[in-house]
């Protein structure tokens, strides 16, 4: 077997440990340096105990002794909020669901005061979706939407407060009826159309017979307005139809004619 000199099996050793030594720094540097985006913050524990919240930006770690607990995201979430069985007030039992929109506002609070800030204010929408409906009536549901929305904004809002959470808006998507409840709304809502209709109907007959009394009132007062509508409603009638009619004349229209001509006869004789 060949033998190597000491001095180069030394040199070997020496090369290897700095390639080693090397690679331990760059790892060890790239692991200080995190890129932490214009929406996130980093939470940083030191040792165990929290150390703040840094970001955006570059940021440095201290290897071992610090850890990024968590990269939190700033940005508004959207919660869709799964179908509810919610009994009403009026003991009528409706699926509703709704959507939530909350942010993170205090990275601090959304690690250390929760274990899952998300799963938390999930579960609550849900507990509070079904509370809150609950002691409102079916009727309140369909027409009150807006309270009943700011209700819940409200309420969430003050529970997630402590895990530095904040409920910007809360909207009910949709509401389920029963096929049976659907069906005695819709013979509601017809009926309650026939009952308007019929009113109008009333009241413009009511207002009709009071144009027709007062034109009787000033008709009456001159004899004559009768007998030019009377003429009137004949020539309408006879341009509508393409007929020859008969029709008696009133006395009133030839007196005159008569008067005169007794008057002639009686001058000639």
């Amino acid at each position: 077997m060949g033998q190597y000199h000491p001095i180069l099996l030394a040199g070997a050793g020496m090369e290897q440990a700095t390639v080693v030594a090397v690679v331990i720094v760059l790892f060890l540097l790239f692991s200080m340096i995190k890129i932490i985006k214009e929406y996130e913050r980093a939470v940083i524990f030191r040792l165990g105990k929290y150390a703040g919240v840094r970001g955006p930006g570059i940021i440095f770690i201290i290897p071992i002794i610090e850890r990024m607990e968590q990269r939190m995201d700033m940005r508004t979430i959207p919660l869709d909020v799964p179908p509810q069985d919610v009994i009403t007030k009026d003991n009528v039992s409706i699926k509703v669901n709704a959507v939530v929109f909350f942010r993170v506002m205090d990275a601090e609070k959304a690690v250390i005061n929760v274990v899952n800030w998300y799963m938390a204010t999930s579960q609550l929408a849900q507990t509070m979706l079904r509370s809150i409906l609950g002691k409102a009536e079916l009727q309140d549901l369909l027409q009150e939407r807006e309270k009943l929305n700011l209700a819940l904004q409200q309420d969430l809002d003050t529970h997630t407060e402590p895990w530095g959470v904040k409920v910007s808006a809360v909207e009910i998507k949709h509401i389920d009826l029963p096929q049976d409840m659907q069906r005695s709304m819709a013979a509601q809502a017809e009926a309650d159309r026939e009952r308007r209709a019929k009113i109008i109907h009333a009241d413009g007959e009511f207002q009709a017979a009071q144009k027709l009394a007062q034109a009787s009132d000033i008709i009456s007062q001159n004899p004559v307005t009768i007998q030019l509508r009377y003429l009137q409603t004949l020539t309408e009638i006879a341009a509508e139809n393409n007929s020859t009619i008969i029709f008696p004349i009133p006395i009133d229209l030839v007196k005159a004619f008569i008067s005169k001509q007794l008057l002639s006869e009686v001058k000639k004789v």
